[in-house]
């Protein structure tokens, strides 16, 4: 049977405006100590959710970045094989050559699995690892060990972190990845949320600035041929430049007169394509 633990209620952070939903499955997912994989489009606050939960519950967070080449053993731990030939060489170094566990250095997950706290482990966008990768990591985090193979020991963690994945849904995960994991899809903010998240970073803003900014940002995002639309991020940015100059009127954009594009759109032929999309006319 179940054993109903104690949930600490996560509510968001200081800089992280998240709808209730969200926050009942972040806290579920803690009392049910399974990882929560997060999809989304860029900008979606996926990865900015794992920064809040560590803030808002006073843990440390540990940071794995999953790369397309990545081996899992990569993200467990590191013999230093170099280092200890060195030392062995020269006999200069104050570390014990015969002892092998002098030279093994924790990856991100073995830094998690030894901290003397409890962790927020984030591991970032997994869609970008090979399958086999996925599947055994998903063992290693549902084990809560790994084997040392050089020391021919076991590693088990002192406290089971708070796992947060995220994926940007680039490539399909494998069914039982998906099935060991809790699922949430960050969906992009609306305008109504994405006023919410404006007014957190800018309380004191003027509002016919944030209103004219917010309508023309979601007409710029309707465009079809945009390869990357600007996000959340970008927006927060092109608020910030806007209310910088001093030369700006926010019926400018109404007008079609779109100041500062390259904080928006980061590719040359989405600039070109909004640039032309916008001129001095109405975008619509």
């Amino acid at each position: 049977m179940f054993e109903k633990k104690d949930i600490k209620g996560f509510t968001g952070g200081k800089r992280y405006v998240l709808d209730e939903e969200l926050a009942k499955v972040v806290n579920i997912s803690m009392a049910l100590e399974m990882p929560l994989l997060l999809k989304g489009e860029p900008g979606t606050g996926k990865t900015m959710l794992a920064h809040a939960i560590a803030e808002s519950l006073n843990m440390p967070l540990i940071v794995l970045n999953v790369k397309s080449n990545m081996k899992l053993v990569e993200a467990l731990y590191q013999y230093d094989t170099l280092t200890r030939l060195n030392d062995s060489r020269f006999g200069d170094s104050a570390r014990n050559v015969s002892d092998i566990e002098e030279y093994i250095k924790m990856g991100k997950i073995g830094q998690a699995f030894t901290a003397q706290y409890r962790t927020v482990l984030l591991i970032d966008e997994i869609d970008k690892a090979d399958t086999d990768f996925q599947d055994d990591m998903l063992d290693v985090l549902d084990q809560m060990e790994f084997d040392i193979i050089e020391t021919d020991k076991t590693l088990r963690t002192i406290h089971r972190p708070v796992i947060i994945i995220t994926s940007n849904a680039k490539k399909d995960l494998s069914d039982p990845f998906l099935g060991r994991c809790n699922f949430h899809h960050i969906a992009f903010p609306d305008p109504k949320m994405m006023r919410k998240i404006i007014y957190v970073h800018f309380p004191d803003i003027d509002t016919n600035i944030m209103e004219a900014a917010i309508d023309m940002f979601y007409k710029l995002r309707e465009i079809d041929v945009v390869e990357k639309k600007p996000a959340t991020r970008e927006l927060i940015n092109w608020i910030r430049a806007l209310s910088a100059d001093p030369d700006f009127k926010p019926k400018q954009l109404a007008k079609g007169d779109v100041p500062y594009l390259g904080v928006l759109f980061k590719k040359s032929q989405d600039y070109m394509v909004a640039a032309n999309s916008t001129g001095r006319k109405r975008l619509f």
